[in-house]
């Protein structure tokens, strides 16, 4: 991708942006189901009825911003938003279909096991419900029907992440995936590998966070030549950092996303940089635009992807981020 295509993009995403403010004023828990109530307007007030449903693991700290972003769009547009996670795929392929069968206005759904979720995208498409893609399935989105999609290109994220890497000097780094079948964790990788080509994946069930510490720690202990660790969220940072201490492994540390810990830790030296893909804008931009396909016909990106990431956060910019860290929308 170009200079130019990534600025492109990102001019897409800000006018995207002011254009609705304009019109406006990892796996196996239990999934859950919220409705927001509240805002600005009052929820319902549209018309509108948005299905939000997520691959989240229950306690990961990255969906708060997507779903705080979600949330913020619904109560400044009025709608009423149905929120609903599983992080297996056979279990959001049905949470997509029960939003198809009540006849919702539109759905929003994260697409990280696209073939799986296939059949109950085409399901909504048939009904002629309008849907978006976030966060997940940026190269499958327009197979499986889905109108625009908001999210960072993850390819290009671990590329970016690699050629940091590879400017410190790392030879030999330690991706680590904490989701099996992630078609964006494993373009995270793949993009680092790309920059570095030792890079190794590991497999980690990020649902278990001494899990992932311990494999981590044994792996660090086995292997001295790992000069450096790619966590793919923020919540195994922190595990890694525990993790490196046990092992008294020198291996650099970077992250995909942010929480306030992780941002601390930024902050502290603990962690070189996180590779964040504005999660809270993910959220905002695919209530709004579906919103705004069903109130005035728009199609927000043209028929392209609108980037929200990589946007990287390092010891130059973190004093301005870490505020916003602690709100919960970055």
């Amino acid at each position: 991708m170009t200079a130019r295509t990534r600025t492109f993009r990102i001019a897409a995403l800000g006018a995207a942006v002011v254009l609705a403010a304009t019109a406006c004023s990892g796996g196996g828990r239990e999934k859950t189901e919220e409705s927001d109530t509240g805002g600005g307007n009052a929820a319902g007030s549209s018309g509108y009825t948005i299905a939000f449903i997520t691959h989240e693991t229950p306690g990961d700290t990255f969906w708060d911003k997507v779903k705080n972003g979600a949330n913020q769009a619904a109560k400044d547009t009025g709608v009423t938003l149905k929120y609903s996670n599983d992080p297996e795929a056979p279990k959001q392929a049905v949470l997509i279909q029960n939003a198809v069968d009540s006849k919702v206005s539109g759905i929003a759904t994260t697409l990280v096991t696209p073939d799986a979720l296939a059949g109950a995208v085409k399901a909504a498409t048939d009904a002629k419900i309008p849907v978006v893609g976030f966060n997940s399935g940026i190269n499958d989105y327009q197979r499986l029907g889905a109108l625009m999609y908001f999210g960072s290109d993850e390819t290009l994220a671990g590329t970016e992440a690699g050629k940091k890497l590879a400017e410190q000097g790392a030879k030999h780094p330690l991706c680590v995936i904490q989701q099996t079948g992630s078609v964006a964790l494993e373009a995270r990788c793949a993009g680092v590998k790309s920059s570095v080509p030792g890079t190794e994946n590991i497999q980690v069930n990020g649902a278990d966070d001494a899990a992932v510490t311990s494999t981590l720690q044994a792996k660090l202990a086995q292997d001295k030549s790992i000069d450096s660790i790619v966590t793919l969220g923020a919540p195994q940072a922190l595990d890694a950092i525990k993790a490196r201490q046990q092992a008294g492994s020198q291996a650099k540390l970077v992250t995909f996303d942010l929480n306030e810990q992780a941002a601390t830790e930024i902050k502290s030296g603990n962690i070189l940089f996180s590779i964040d893909q504005q999660p809270y804008v993910q959220g905002y931009m695919a209530v709004t635009s579906l919103y705004l396909n069903l109130k005035n016909g728009n199609d927000i990106g043209g028929g392209k992807a609108v980037l929200t990431g990589p946007s990287f956060v390092d010891s130059a910019n973190i004093d301005k981020i870490l505020p916003f860290t602690k709100n919960n929308t970055r």
